[in-house]
């Protein structure tokens, strides 16, 4: 298997991007996945890089990248050496990340006949699901998508970051990491920004608004979002595929740092479901 690690995605007036990939120089026609991870998250957390092997040995290309502004820094891609950067992320900034990678998806393997550049899928976890579902609906490059415990809903989040008044007045509040300890900032543009792109950051309309198939995978006990917005999002798209993962939790039963070579039980379920998803 060939592996790209940390290939650093420089762009005009933009925070670098920091981007793995994994493929086969053996196999034909690998279609591209794009992974999205989490808030709070980032492409190296747990056993992500597992779950990228698993999915590149079944025939896919498998891109994974740190957004811009998740706090990781090109010397320093796990956890928030950057808290200033955590601090000016948003929605829109998330979303052009994306757009930014998939780009570099494109070009970056065009000259590689083993890859397939006109599919690409998209798979997110958490917040990544909610900004997947954005993409997917808008942009038709992207030919199939996964959602890992992703949210529903991006205003209800926004709104109850902090004190709202509060918040405005000091033009930042603070989220606790119960992992690192950190007290993480959201400046107040975060806000602004929902506020001012609304219609364009709204996940019902997007879901609604979907023409390619959908894959929903969920775990039941999930405590940080609730199994109810993934029925939602079924929902809202009935023509979706919804996989309730019995008694898995957020993260599907892993963590950070991840020491095992093995992915937990529940996270191989979840590849093995989003594997035969994409061969369809």
């Amino acid at each position: 298997m060939k592996v790209i690690s940390n290939f650093i995605l420089k762009r005009n007036d933009k925070k670098s991007i920091l981007i793995d990939a994994f493929y086969s120089q053996d196999k034909t026609n690998q279609p591209i996945v794009v992974f999205c991870h989490g808030y709070k998250g980032f492409k190296d957390w747990g056993a992500w890089n597992l779950m990228a092997k698993e999915i590149a040995k079944a025939g896919f290309c498998f891109v994974k990248f740190n957004f811009s502004h998740n706090g990781g820094t090109i010397e320093n891609p796990i956890d928030f050496p950057d808290l200033e950067a955590f601090g000016q992320n948003n929605y829109s900034k998330e979303l052009g990340d994306l757009d930014d990678v998939i780009d570099w998806s494109v070009n970056y393997f065009s000259n590689k006949p083993m890859i397939d550049i006109n599919t690409i899928c998209l798979i997110g976890h958490s917040r990544g699901g909610g900004i997947c579902i954005l993409k997917g609906s808008k942009d038709k490059r992207i030919t199939k998508l996964i959602t890992l415990a992703s949210i529903s809903n991006f205003e209800k989040r926004t709104a109850t970051i902090g004190n709202l008044k509060d918040w405005k007045e000091n033009g930042v509040t603070y989220i606790l990491n119960g992992r690192t300890k950190q007290q993480m900032p959201h400046y107040y543009q975060f806000y602004e920004d929902f506020i001012t792109n609304k219609d364009r950051l709204n996940i019902e309309a997007a879901e609604k608004s979907l023409t390619i198939p959908h894959l929903i995978i969920h775990g039941n006990n999930d405590t940080s979002v609730l199994i109810k917005e993934a029925e939602e999002l079924y929902q809202w798209n009935p023509v979706s595929e919804l996989k309730i993962i019995e008694g898995s939790n957020h993260v599907f039963d892993t963590s950070h740092p991840w020491e095992k070579d093995s992915l937990s039980e529940d996270l191989q379920k979840v590849v093995d479901v989003s594997i035969t998803f994409l061969k369809k």
